[in-house]
């Protein structure tokens, strides 16, 4: 299949606890690209919730690395599947302590415990390293996100690597719901930290480097390749 864009991301191996809620959260296998049953909160219908998770299931379960971006003239997915290899190679896979729960910017999203330098680097390899296989961003694309208001800095970013928020401004995160208001963030919050209790109960390990292919036809994301990064130290 030819994808519309492509990205570099941290995709839960499957089997994990966190890829096992994915299915159910978001009613998407990225593995696959199939449909899955999901569960809604206690209280949700399947309406409600498929409303809820709107915007992160189009993205499949994730956390970004390197942002989506259309491939560049003269390059292809066979290259970039070789690049992402080299990388992974000499990169080392990343054991952090279990993840909590929190709002960004009105979002839910799983986020490290604590900042990583280690994955920092990592996002900042994948950002630059592989930004030849990326087209320049259209102009209606960087209009509409400095019309979001970015620093200086930011705006910098989106000029240079098509995106904003990478390098010094990245910030992990596992989106989980489109954007919610207080209300509805104090009454989700509970319910959804008690569905992921088993998530973060264990340690966040990012094994791999993933890359993820938009279909044409819109359909959620899915994982193109998996490659293995080198054991922990």
């Amino acid at each position: 299949m030819s994808y519309a864009r492509y990205a570099i991301y941290f995709g839960p191996r499957p089997g994990s606890e966190l890829h096992n809620f994915g299915l159910e959260w978001l009613g998407t296998d990225p593995e696959t690209g199939r449909d899955t049953n999901w569960r809604p909160l206690p209280g949700f219908t399947p309406e409600t919730h498929s409303d809820l998770v709107s915007a992160p299931r189009r993205y499949a379960l994730h956390g970004t690395l390197k942002p989506p971006f259309r491939l560049a003239d003269g390059r292809d997915i066979d290259g970039l599947r070789r690049a992402t290899e080299l990388l992974s190679g000499r990169s080392r896979a990343i054991v952090l302590p279990p993840p909590v729960l929190k709002r960004l910017g009105g979002f839910m999203a799983l986020c490290p415990a604590e900042p990583s330098q280690t994955l920092a680097q990592l996002a900042a390899a994948c950002v630059m390293e592989l930004d030849d296989f990326r087209a320049p961003a259209p102009a209606a694309e960087l209009d509409r996100r400095r019309a979001s208001g970015l620093t200086a800095r930011q705006d910098g970013y989106l000029t240079e690597w098509g995106y904003p928020y990478v390098l010094e401004d990245f910030r992990f995160h596992v989106t989980l719901t489109r954007r919610l208001d207080r209300q509805e963030a104090d009454r989700i919050e509970p319910a959804l930290r008690e569905r992921l209790r088993p998530v973060l109960e264990q340690p966040l390990q990012i094994d791999d480097l993933c890359i993820y292919g938009e279909p044409p036809d819109g359909a959620p994301f899915r994982i193109v390749d998996r490659f293995a990064l080198q054991s922990a130290a």
